[in-house]
């Protein structure tokens, strides 16, 4: 019973891990875009697992090369050669466009970001920070201590001094009014009077599109007039690709190459979407910052051979489908149908995003003024018409987040969106 596991839950786990839903749901088990509940209801499934069910649930390929590993051997530590890591690693070292490229592989994005963090401040000797406001980087103490988003920074504490920067949410404020070549550029001019007022930071990490804040973006571009800024110091670029990455966005690759006029970052971190719900996550880097630290390290768990034989066979099918290209087209036909439903419903503030990484932010008709509560009954109401998605938000702000395997097809993007349709004008 789903009453009793409930009860089960929030008997031996926090109270801050959060649920969705007024009667939280028990997913047991999926098949392509679609997942069934315990009860056997059967739901298209918009959000992923938090964007991590990157291709498709139950992808044979996948399965096929986890069993076949498992049957061989699941894990030994970094400690002994392991060929699906090197395979692995040498294809996004490839992909990454990052030259002289090395990777570290993880168990999270969390984890990879924590490890992008270390890199930085003993490469540069600076524990300063730069971070995007409304961002949001893992829950580890020091990426904690750089989240942008207060609703997911439960500390102030932090072993970093974190300055925050402007530009990661185009349509609020105080530039929200510029147009976009205006708006780079005073938030280059507010990133250099920053600089002015403080010791040589290590590093800015930015989302190029920011997730838990609410699928937000700035102008393209922004982050490449930012390196141009950076680079004159010395001043490294984190990208943090975390849910960005592998064509989700459709046009590009990775979210950076949106802005990336200046050549690549000088770390990249990846997790989510590549293991297809496995546990990987991992950092790219310049081979001189990846081996600057001075003292050994390994990873128990990171870049297990049962992960990467999984990370492996989905970036294959990745690739050989152009499931980049999905993301495009159909991506691109689902933000028109529902920016067409929008103009009819008052509470929707934007509709944004790009490939299959959309937001709809959700106002007091007639505001700016967020509405979480109204929010959350598009959510529910969402469900009850078989449709699963997501929520975020910061800067005072509230969002539903959409984001489908990648193999989403034209038929399901539309039965999503009329969905979609129903549940936001139940809330009219």
């Amino acid at each position: 019973m789903t009453n009793d596991l409930l009860g089960r839950h929030r008997a031996v786990l926090p109270d801050w891990l959060a649920l969705y839903y007024e009667e939280p749901l028990e997913i047991t088990h999926g098949e392509g875009r679609h997942v069934w509940d315990a009860q056997g209801n059967r739901y298209l499934d918009f959000f992923g697992g938090i964007l991590t069910t990157m291709t498709a649930h139950a992808l044979p390929e996948v399965t096929k090369a986890v069993s076949e590993q498992a049957g061989r051997i699941i894990h030994s530590s970094t400690l002994y050669l392991n060929r699906p890591m090197v395979e692995l690693a040498e294809r996004i070292a490839q992909l990454s466009g990052i030259p002289d490229a090395r990777v570290f592989f993880t168990t999270s994005g969390t984890e990879a970001n924590d490890t992008a963090l270390l890199l930085a401040t003993a490469y540069r000797r600076s524990n300063t920070i730069l971070a995007m406001r409304n961002s949001y980087h893992g829950r580890s103490f020091s990426a904690v201590g750089i989240t942008g988003n207060s609703g997911w920074s439960p500390t102030s504490l932090s072993p970093l001094q974190t300055l925050y920067v402007h530009g990661g949410v185009r349509t609020r404020g105080p530039f929200a009014s510029l147009g976009d070549e205006a708006y780079i550029a005073a938030c280059v001019e507010d990133l250099k009077d920053l600089l002015g007022h403080t010791r040589a930071p290590a590093a800015l990490i930015a989302e190029p599109v920011q997730g838990v804040g609410g699928f937000t973006a700035p102008p393209d571009g922004l982050y490449a007039a930012f390196r141009e800024v950076l680079h004159e110091r010395g001043i490294l670029w984190i990208a943090d690709e975390v849910q960005t990455g592998w064509g989700r966005t459709g046009e590009h690759f990775w979210g950076w190459q949106a802005h990336g006029r200046n050549g690549p970052p000088d770390i990249m971190t990846f997790a989510k979407g590549i293991g297809n719900g496995m546990s990987i996550g991992g950092v790219v880097a310049r081979s001189e910052i990846m081996n600057c630290l001075d003292s050994n390290s390994i990873s128990t768990f990171g870049g297990t051979q049962i992960t990467m034989a999984a990370g492996l066979a989905n970036l294959n099918y990745l690739l050989e489908h152009d499931l980049q290209g999905n993301a495009r087209r159909v991506g691109g036909l689902l933000i028109e149908r529902l920016r067409a439903v929008a103009a009819h419903v008052p509470a929707v503030r934007e509709v944004r995003g790009r490939g299959l990484m959309l937001g709809i932010e959700i106002t007091k008709p007639g505001t700016d003024e967020a509405d979480p509560q109204t929010a959350a009954a598009v959510q529910e109401a969402a469900r009850e018409g078989g449709l699963l998605i997501g929520k975020g938000g910061g800067h005072n702000t509230s969002a539903l987040r959409v984001a489908p395997p990648l193999s989403l097809n034209v038929a399901e993007a539309e039965e999503g969106a009329a969905i979609l349709e129903n549940a936001l004008r139940s809330i009219t």
